[in-house]
């Protein structure tokens, strides 16, 4: 067979070449306006759902107990997620200016809105050092006492009151737990004395339920004085503390008062601080401390532990509880002839 070449103009070629990108073109122009069609669908349907939904739905709205907590679960950790962000970026803004940072902002707290009180002592103040070494507790830190506490309670108590007691009695060295046996405060006392206490601390009842019991706090510096009543509230023994420690050895605590700045403050920390002896044994790591915020004394006992050379662990061992000031007598416990130094008023209370 004879084969015959057919000459092919470079017009036809150029002409089919258009072709071929014109139906590319086309081809691509269909698939945007296939995705943008999709894109709108998708769009409408969302709009939808949103519009089917109220506009103030929350997750309390659930009615399904499990489902519920996992949405409150998710939606608590964007928000701590979105936190944690916005934390970063301002640390990171921060770190790019450098010394032109604008100044942290100081938040607004109960203790730094307070007034300022005008009771307010300076350690160093004359007077003050005066009143400390002729007051009713210039011969415990003088050195020449040591203290020894009397603990009791009111008339029949409970079981909880007792335990509580006891457990005081392991924080508290040279302590001792009695029975009152009925007998009036006024009878006791010159017993303390005559046999050498330096403290009786009462443990009274205000009120007997099931579920809550609420103590009163009566202490007493032998022998002159002066008497001081607690309310006493949140009391926490051992069995309730979660995470609490070995039970206290019989070393002698370290003690720390924190904020008993005013006068008043000035006469209740040292009134504290005459119950522990003021030899710590630094070999049993033990910590009682009274703190003192918004006129709430707040009691821990901790001990602490070395992990390494830089660390310290701090193990709370029980038990705890807060005290409110009400009164302040002068001498020791009077109820009708007593003179009061100090007496909590609602309208009007001293500061510690």
């Amino acid at each position: 067979m004879d084969i015959t070449e057919v000459p092919v103009s470079r017009d036809s070629a150029g002409k089919s070449k258009k072709n071929k990108k014109q139906k590319k073109k086309k081809s691509a122009e269909g698939a945007v306006e296939g995705k943008e069609t999709e894109e709108k669908k998708t769009e409408k349907k969302m709009e939808k759902m949103e519009a089917s939904f109220p506009p103030t739905f929350s997750v309390s709205e659930i009615k399904n107990k499990q489902r519920r907590h996992l949405m409150f679960m998710k939606l608590k950790q964007e928000k701590r997620k979105q936190k944690m962000q916005l934390k970063k970026k301002k640390k990171k803004e921060r770190e790019a200016l450098g010394d032109k940072a604008p100044p942290k902002k100081v938040p607004k707290t109960i203790e730094n809105q307070r007034v300022y009180d005008e009771t307010t002592v300076d350690p160093e103040d004359e007077e003050v050092a005066f009143d400390e070494g002729t007051d009713e507790f210039s011969a415990y830190f003088n050195g020449l006492t040591n203290p020894k506490v009397l603990i009791t309670t009111s008339d029949r108590p409970r079981g909880r009151t007792m335990r509580f007691c006891e457990q005081l009695a392991t924080v508290i060295p040279n302590s001792h737990v009695y029975y009152r046996r009925g007998l009036p405060l006024k009878r006791i006392i010159p017993q303390c004395v005559s046999r050498n206490f330096t403290y009786l601390m009462v443990i009274n009842e205000d009120r007997q339920t099931p579920s809550l019991c609420l103590y009163g706090l009566v202490l007493c510096h032998l022998p002159d004085g002066p008497t001081a009543h607690f309310k006493v509230s949140s009391v926490r023994l051992r069995k309730e503390m979660k995470r609490r420690g070995k039970d206290p050895t019989e070393h002698s605590p370290e003690v720390i008062l924190n904020n008993f700045s005013t006068r008043l403050g000035h006469t209740i920390g040292r009134l504290f601080a005459a119950l522990f002896p003021q030899d710590p044994q630094f070999v049993g790591r033990q910590v009682a401390t009274f703190h003192n915020q918004r006129d709430f004394i707040f009691f821990r006992f901790h001990r602490y532990i070395f992990k390494n050379e830089k660390r310290v662990g701090i193990q709370e061992l029980g038990p705890r509880f807060t005290l409110k000031l009400r009164s302040l007598q002068k001498g020791t416990f009077d109820s009708k002839f007593g003179e009061y130094e100090w007496v909590l008023k609602v309208s009007l209370s001293a500061r510690l």
